[in-house]
């Protein structure tokens, strides 16, 4: 299978969707002690929160992947979606066929949805990738 998105393209792709996953500092870890990750005990079994992780939204990067997805043409979009699904498994690779023309009947809209609200994107692309011989290795940040 020969990529129609550029394979620089998809491995930006795959960089922003771990960084919108990765979760970020609380702005104050004592507010609500439900949410402690982890207690730093004393020799007195006394201690404090060392962290605590919310699962806020960047949008910075959600809107870099919007206009990175917003720039790509229609079959480049059916693509990703196909590969995405061929990295969560929803396909095998032999099923590329089925899985683009699948993915080639969603609205453009609903193709971004997808990928969009799709977990792990980030872990299922890099295994499409792997699984059609592509790597994001020396490309980019990713090497």
């Amino acid at each position: 299978m020969e990529l129609e998105t550029p394979l620089e393209t998809i491995c930006r792709l795959i960089l922003r969707a771990k960084e919108l996953d990765a979760q970020t500092v609380a702005d104050d870890p004592h507010e609500d002690p439900e949410d402690v990750d982890d207690i730093d005990e004393d020799e007195d079994g006394e201690g404090g929160a060392l962290s605590v992780l919310e699962d806020e939204l960047n949008t910075g990067v959600e809107e870099e992947i919007i206009a990175l997805l917003d720039d790509l043409a229609e079959d480049q979009l059916a693509e990703l979606v196909a590969l995405a699904w061929v990295g969560r498994g929803t396909y095998d690779a032999s099923e590329w066929d089925e899985a683009f023309e699948e993915a080639n009947g969603l609205e453009v809209d609903e193709r971004i949805d997808e990928l969009l609200d799709m977990p792990a994107l980030d872990s299922h692309l890099e295994a499409s990738l792997a699984a059609f011989d592509y790597s994001c290795e020396g490309i980019g940040q990713l090497d």
